[in-house]
């Protein structure tokens, strides 16, 4: 991708152009061959930052003129050949070690020596880490956009079934009735840390490293701001070693793509078990057959959601270790460090894309979440609560209720089951549930939607409480959107400056 070029001067331009007719605009003859030469290229893998780095050209081409470090007619052949570069495409570039190397050898060739004044003044060091974060700025910001049509569905789909009461589980064990909406809610918590992961890792991305050379600055009158401006960075990365080597970036990005993927992952996995429960069916688009068995309706796209995370986590951990023990500055272990983000990213974005849409047109069973609801006497804890709050101790109140447990199976209507509680209150205390409770009032609580209804305390699964999380976290994802597009209007803003001062001098 890159290796340690201090950066070119304008005398060296005559010299990068004699070379690119032998060898290449770098390397020339010494260089330019061998057995490892096609080991040491990235060309292939480079795609991904090709309109990056014809930006970045520009970019630092632009400011060379404006600087006086090249003449405007120069600047002006440059741009110029840069623009039929870029209508070319990556695939009419000339044989290289890397991207930056091939265009500015395929600039040359177009312009001639003076081609090679392109390069003054900076390092592909510098170069190659402002081209990995201008693109991966806008992978960061597709990722976060994909967080918000999730929480989106997710928020609609829990405010339709806000009262749609269903079985909750720990250890996959019935536990205590909950709400579908309170259910939804809670990933569309996470999802929203998600978010806000993704915008944090972008704004520490979003800062320019070039005009740092190759670790060392330059001494040319170079003006970083204003790249960083045309770039539509937010600022520099300050130090001009910190420039050039760091990756932490990359590393965050990576762990806040896995981070979400593991999100991702877990209500997959709840949404395949709950379709093999038949407490919900999943929509025809998200789903797909036997190749033999065409009774089958299998949930392809959420197990496909599932996966990915394995490779997001392992991408996140490959990041890292490849930094773990590179020493400052440059290392050529770097240009392993980032492609493979990009496709993480990716992945990632359409895994949240697609469960977005297998949420939003998924078929709920009420009838068979009702139903379920109880089973495993999951009003327990309700029964329990209820005692202590007519002034039984919570522990006594709990063996009571754990005792009549054993005696009280899924078809026990509540009276029944009522009834078993007062068994046991009467063995362990010598007193009637009467003496603290009514029995309606125990009825009430086993009923798994009245027992809902009761926990009504913040973030709880009443309507109320998720009324009020539904209308907070509505107003939360319209600032993360609002924040989203401040981030992508900015971007959009300073393409248009570079284009226009590209023109004043094609």
């Amino acid at each position: 991708m890159t290796d340690d070029d201090p950066g070119t001067t304008a005398d060296d331009a005559e010299t990068a152009g004699d070379s690119a007719e032998s060898g290449t605009a770098v390397r020339g003859d010494r260089f330019s061959g061998g057995p490892a030469r096609a080991f040491l290229s990235s060309l292939a893998a480079d795609d991904a930052i090709f309109a990056a780095d014809l930006a970045v050209d520009r970019a630092h081409v632009v400011m060379l003129a404006e600087q006086g470090i090249v003449d405007d007619a120069v600047a002006g052949e440059i741009l110029a050949a840069l623009e039929s570069v870029e209508a070319a495409g990556h695939g009419a570039l000339p044989d290289g070690e890397d991207v930056h190397e091939a265009i500015e050898t395929a600039v040359i060739d177009r312009v001639g020596p003076d081609g090679g004044r392109m390069h003054t003044a900076r390092s592909r060091n510098d170069e190659v880490a402002t081209c990995i974060r201008y693109r991966l700025r806008e992978d960061l910001l597709a990722v976060a956009e994909a967080t918000l049509t999730l929480r989106e569905a997710l928020l609609e789909v829990a405010e339709a079934h806000a009262e749609t009461v269903m079985p909750g589980y720990t250890h996959l064990q019935p536990a205590q009735p909950t709400t579908v909406g309170h259910y939804l809610l809670s990933y569309e918590g996470g999802i929203a840390r998600d978010t806000e992961r993704l915008l944090g890792a972008y704004d520490r991305t979003n800062r320019s490293p070039l005009g740092g050379a190759a670790f060392a600055g330059t001494p040319f009158d170079v003006d970083r701001e204003r790249t960083a401006d045309l770039l539509g960075f937010d600022g520099l990365v300050r130090n001009s070693m910190d420039a050039a080597s760091a990756r932490d970036f990359l590393a965050e990005a990576a762990t806040a793509c896995a981070t979400l993927s593991t999100t991702l992952s877990g209500l997959a996995e709840d949404l395949i078990l709950f379709s093999n429960k038949g407490f919900l069916e999943l929509s025809d688009d998200y789903s797909s057959t036997s190749s033999i068995m065409p009774q089958k309706k299998n949930p392809d796209t959420l197990e496909l959601t599932r996966g990915v995370a394995g490779d997001a986590i392992g991408e996140a951990t490959g990041t890292l270790s490849l930094l773990k023990g590179l020493p400052r500055a440059y290392n050529r272990d770097l240009q392993r460090a980032h492609a493979s983000v990009f496709a993480v990213a990716d992945d990632v974005r359409e895994a949240a894309e697609v469960a977005a849409g297998a949420v939003a047109t998924a078929d709920w069973a009420e009838g068979t979440l009702a139903s379920a609801a109880g089973d495993g006497f999951s009003t327990a804890t309700g029964v329990a609560d209820l005692l202590a709050a007519g002034g039984m101790p919570f522990r006594t109140a709990h063996e009571i209720v754990a005792a009549a447990a054993e005696g009280i199976g899924d078809a026990d209507d509540p009276a029944t089951a009522a009834a078993k509680v007062d068994e046991a209150a009467r063995e362990i205390t010598g007193e009637p549930l009467s003496a603290h409770v009514s029995r309606e009032d125990v009825e009430a609580a086993l009923d798994p939607t009245e027992s809902v209804a009761s926990r009504d305390s913040a973030g709880g699964p009443a309507p109320d409480a998720v009324a009020e999380a539904l209308a907070a976290s509505g107003v939360e994802l319209d600032d993360d959107a609002e924040e989203l597009a401040t981030r992508r209007d900015a971007l959009a803003a300073a393409t248009e400056r570079l284009e226009t001062e590209v023109a004043t001098y094609v």
